[in-house]
């Protein structure tokens, strides 16, 4: 039997509807889950001896509450504890503030964080300060339950890991972002590394001396990349700023976190990430 020009057609139309439903319940169900575990190496300069080889894992953007599962994030945090992290940062964003209902599901879903086994560090992202990234009390509320289990939660502070200084950064977006002492007082002369949520930051005429790595999350990588292409949508000002290793020209160097959770129920091309970077000696 021929083929007619209208069967084609309409055959056609039929094969291309059906990629595109194909795509879009991919998009929607399948990737947004689907993470991906990123292995690469860290080299600090001045790294003490006894860290060398040790695992770094970061997690960022967990966005707990109503539009992430909490089975996905759970059943995520397990996987990181098989991990077994050496030392366990987590680049802000832990919920996506609704009201008071939000820390009761922030903590069933914070009883499943594994810890580092030397240590937990943790900054906070703008959503973490509620409603246009202003409300401090909301971040203290976050803030309390994590330094309950254990995590050292740094708020334009440093602290020492055994011999490897971590700062972390106030969010930029946030009403106490105030970066200059801590960063002023980190050691040139020892090994260091930032905790940063918005990788804007990164241009902001505040980092002195400091040569060494930053840790950033909060783009979510965009979150639909087409092949071959940036994506569309980034919510940074500096638009290359969407996931992975970045060299800043200056002896920086940031890594970009695609995150585990979302705003909106969507990924394409654009997988949630844990990080196992592997600590070594520049």
């Amino acid at each position: 039997m021929s083929l007619t020009r209208r069967k084609f057609i309409w055959r056609a139309g039929a094969g291309l509807v059906g990629s595109a439903v194909t795509a879009g319940f991919y998009a929607w169900r399948i990737e947004p889950h689907w993470v991906e575990v990123v292995e690469r190496p860290l080299p600090v300069a001045q790294l003490p001896a006894a860290l060398a080889g040790e695992r770094l894992v970061q997690i960022s953007d967990l966005h707990v509450g109503p539009r992430v599962d909490d089975q996905y994030l759970t059943a995520t945090l397990d996987r990181v504890r098989a991990l077994r992290p050496d030392i366990l940062v987590i680049t802000g964003d832990f919920v996506s503030y609704r009201g008071d209902g939000t820390f009761p599901q922030l903590d069933r879903v914070l009883s499943h964080l594994p810890r580092g086994t030397r240590a937990t560090v943790a900054a906070l992202g703008n959503h973490d300060y509620g409603p246009r990234w202003s409300q401090v009390e909301v971040a203290d509320k976050i803030t309390e339950p994590l330094r309950g289990l254990g995590v050292v939660v740094l708020r334009n502070e440093r602290c020492t890991v055994d011999g490897l200084e971590i700062a972390g950064l106030d969010d930029l977006w946030g009403p106490r972002f105030s970066p200059q002492n801590v960063l002023g007082s980190l050691d040139p002369a020892k090994p260091a590394l930032v905790l940063c949520h918005n990788p804007d930051a990164v241009d902001r005429p505040v980092w002195g001396d400091f040569r060494g790595w930053i840790l950033a999350g909060h783009t979510h990588g965009g979150q639909c990349k087409p092949p071959f292409l940036p994506p569309p949508i980034v919510p940074t000002k500096n638009k290359r700023y969407t996931a992975g290793e970045f060299d800043l020209g200056d002896g920086r160097r940031m890594y970009i976190n695609r995150g585990l959770g979302h705003l909106v129920q969507v990924r394409f091309n654009v997988r949630p990430e844990i990080t196992v970077f592997t600590l070594s000696q520049a």
